[in-house]
């Protein structure tokens, strides 16, 4: 199955910074004024902006902040408001570097309320999750068991291989002769995808029937293979109702991706790298 993730709206397409509130110039009026938890050089800091400041420390810290250390943290929220205040002061804001970071800041903040605003208006049904959960079992990859034997060259994988046809046990001859760290346990492999091994050697896997052995040595970088094929399986899929929320993310993913599909196709770009 496609692994899925939950992640904000903006953050389905690309990382965005971890931003924390900025100060607002001019005078409060009276509802900021009711709802501040302080005041800054007749500055209002609303509830709601240190509430956003908290939140960002929260999940930078992964655990929800103490209330004994919000007086604290109100503090150091001051400080920095003091320092970014000076700083703008000092001209710091007309430096492009700053000014580019500024931009880009304020791009993301507006992103993410977009795309959460898109999907909030185009959300994803729960009829179109079940569809995509079996179109994404169908697509899984079959697993196979399989053993091999690897040695250095052709003439010690030819010997291996008329010893194998003389009846010799397959798992024996893997414990003596083969230089992977598979033969300890007799050349087993374990459960694999074909996708995870190389294509010499997952070709040949493919082209066996469970019980088979390859009729002639495999080649790939690693040397020469020896390969049976102990079965084969359709993967097993995860319950629809433990991946269904991964399942509606992925399509809010989808959605997205065609929603900026679709500005890219309506704007004028001219690209100068």
């Amino acid at each position: 199955m496609t692994r899925f993730r939950h992640c904000r709206s903006a953050l389905l397409l690309a990382p965005l910074l971890t931003l924390t509130a900025c100060g607002k110039t001019g005078a409060p009026d009276a509802a900021e004024r009711a709802d501040a938890v302080a005041t800054v050089n007749g500055e209002a800091v609303t509830r709601s902006e240190f509430d956003l400041y908290l939140d960002n420390i929260s999940q930078q810290s992964g655990r929800d902040v103490p209330e004994e250390q919000k007086s604290l943290l109100l503090d150091q929220y001051i400080s920095m408001r003091l320092a970014a205040e000076q700083a703008e002061k000092n001209g710091v804001t007309k430096d492009p570097a700053v000014a580019d970071q500024i931009a880009l800041a304020r791009m993301n903040v507006i992103l993410d309320a977009g795309l959460q605003k898109y999907l909030a208006e185009h959300p994803v049904s729960d009829e179109e999750l079940k569809p995509e959960y079996d179109a994404q079992v169908a697509a899984m990859p079959r697993e196979y068991h399989a053993r091999h034997i690897l040695v250095d060259d052709k003439a010690t994988a030819d010997a291996v291989n008329k010893q194998l046809r003389e009846g010799a046990d397959f798992a024996e001859l893997a414990k003596q002769k083969s230089k992977d760290s598979s033969k300890e346990s007799g050349g087993d492999l374990g459960w694999f995808t074909l996708d995870s091994m190389v294509k010499p050697f997952a070709d040949a896997v493919a082209a066996l029937e469970p019980g088979q052995t390859t009729a002639e040595p495999v080649q790939s970088q690693f040397g020469w293979h020896l390969i049976r094929l102990e079965e084969s399986r359709m993967s097993t899929p995860a319950a629809f109702d433990e991946v269904k929320d991964r399942i509606r993310v992925h399509l809010q993913r989808k959605r997205l991706q065609t929603y900026l599909e679709e500005l890219r196709k309506g704007a004028k770009i001219e690209k100068k790298i």
